[in-house]
């Protein structure tokens, strides 16, 4: 039987976006990312999500039960299985989760932060169609257009080397306790993402339908 509350840990540039995608297509489970969720709420105008943006509108974070609450009743929805992306973040996070949901297995994805820095900087987003391309993955040799559209390629801000190392660093930081935490509850797991996209997939299905 397939494991199928997971949640996804893993740093900037570790691949969670890609290995997300390909493990709800192939599971059938729901992806529940904190980002989206709230997104969702906000522009729904729900009773949460117009509590939520009025901390938003003040600059302020959102707290934290609020978006437990949000995401307990995607959960409490989800019959197929989910798959929690972004959340929890700690360790309180964590212990408010198990209150009212089971999980089979956390995912950790690590990347050496030199990898992290080499694939995040390499990152290219076309102006117009958003389209991403990266210098060592896809983009050709001196080729400054989108393909798609023809739009022009840059860098984003949050793609350079001083952003990227300190965004490693408060990743680390918080998440190490997390990771801890789970593996006490012996349900972590451990992925090499500098393996390649296909080979840290097969090695997850492998874990999910053990």
């Amino acid at each position: 039987m397939a494991l199928t509350h997971i949640v996804l840990l893993g740093p900037p540039g570790a691949g969670k976006g890609t290995q997300a995608k390909q493990i709800i297509e192939k599971l059938g489970v729901v992806h529940l990312s904190t980002g989206d969720i709230l997104r969702d709420e906000v522009g729904r105008e729900t009773e949460l999500g117009t509590t939520a943006k009025g901390f938003m509108d003040r600059g302020e974070l959102v707290p934290d039960q609020l978006i437990i609450d949000m995401i307990r009743g995607r959960i409490e929805a989800a019959s197929s299985g989910f798959l929690l992306d972004g959340f929890p973040r700690t360790t309180a996070q964590a212990e408010a989760l198990s209150q009212f949901a089971t999980i089979d297995v956390v995912l950790n994805i690590t990347l050496h932060r030199d990898e992290v820095v080499r694939r995040l900087t390499g990152r290219r987003v076309c102006r117009s169609c958003g389209k991403i391309y990266n210098l060592t993955f896809n983009l050709k040799e001196g080729q400054t257009a989108c393909e798609a559209c023809g739009g022009e390629l840059y860098q984003r801000d949050d793609d350079k080397t001083d952003v990227i190392e300190n965004r490693y660093d408060v990743y680390e930081t918080s998440t190490a306790p997390l990771i801890e935490y789970y593996t006490k509850q012996n349900v972590l797991r451990t992925l090499d993402g500098s393996l390649g996209s296909e080979r840290v997939f097969a090695e997850i299905i492998d874990i999910l339908t053990a």
